[in-house]
């Protein structure tokens, strides 16, 4: 079994509820069970430059246990992703569900599909605040501790709106 940190995010067709309906999923797979779920956040849209304005999103992340190997659990997660009617246009693009493995156990994982750690984490409070709320004392491989991440004390802009469950 491997400890899995997963991300979520929605800004479309009711944000928070399409987090608590993919939790819910979650908790109910035969592949995996959900050992600690962050409080839902709030935040502004990252966008490009150049694209339209987006809803805010609402962010939490999920510590998983599972016994499947990294490429399984992603197929897994995206099949999940297309269930809630996520569709992949632009970089940045508004969706209904995003799910991203963030950390997979203590490996490093750098292939087309799958960058393990989330290349972008430590850069991202809507990321790190959940995942400090669930597990402060985590060690990113390769990278330190979670608190420690540039972002880790910028809650600048980000609202606690709700549990998961």
């Amino acid at each position: 079994m491997t400890d899995v940190y997963i991300a979520l995010g929605s800004n479309l067709n009711d944000p928070l509820n399409q987090l608590r309906r993919a939790a819910a999923e979650l908790n109910q797979v035969t592949w995996g069970r959900i050992a600690a779920a962050s409080s839902c956040y709030q935040s502004a849209a990252l966008r490009l430059p150049e694209s339209e304005p987006q809803p805010d999103y609402v962010n939490a992340v999920l510590h998983l246990v599972t016994p499947l190997g990294a490429h399984e659990l992603l197929a897994h997660l995206q099949q999940i992703e297309q269930r809630f009617g996520r569709v992949r246009s632009a970089k940045w693009a508004a969706r209904t569900l995003d799910l991203d493995i963030l950390l997979y156990g203590d490996q490093h994982i750098t292939d087309q599909d799958l960058q393990i750690p989330h290349s972008q984490m430590c850069e991202r409070a809507f990321v790190l605040i959940p995942l400090i709320e669930i597990n402060p004392a985590l060690a990113i491989p390769g990278r330190g501790r979670v608190q420690d991440c540039p972002a880790a004390g910028k809650e600048h802009g980000l609202t606690r709106i709700s549990s998961l469950f």
